[in-house]
């Protein structure tokens, strides 16, 4: 099993935030035209659980590996609330509920990130 570097997690988690931004946006932007599909990304928890990351029992009597994740085969993708006679499935307040999930999800992530640097400075202050 790899060691698990927080830092990496915060950066991936960001990485794929800026990318759905992006369809966010692309959906927002083909707001009205006609036959124009809303697309979404993979949400983060499946693209995470592809790492294929294990609990390992590093002494006897440790835990063994009975929980399992979640499959990513379970979640199933939803539909936007409504598709009009053009065939535009778009819903402007859907994408920008999503587009407010993101900015929270980063702002998370920063502090997350200020917090370990204000960890790392406390170790190494004398």
């Amino acid at each position: 099993m790899e060691p698990v570097f927080l830092n990496k997690l915060v950066s991936q988690n960001n990485e794929w935030l800026s990318v759905r931004q992006a369809a966010i946006a692309e959906n927002i932007a083909n707001a009205n035209t006609p036959g124009f599909g809303a697309k979404d990304v993979e949400p983060f928890v499946s693209v995470i659980s592809k790492t294929h990351l294990a609990m390992t029992a590093t002494h006897g009597s440790h835990l063994g590996q009975t929980m399992e994740a979640a499959k990513a085969s379970d979640m199933e993708k939803a539909d936007s609330w409504n598709v009009t006679h053009s065939g535009n499935s778009v819903s402007l307040e859907q994408e920008l509920m999503k587009a407010g999930e993101v900015a929270r999800d980063h702002s998370l992530n920063a502090s997350i990130a200020k917090s370990f640097h204000k960890m790392y400075l406390a170790a190494v202050r004398p």
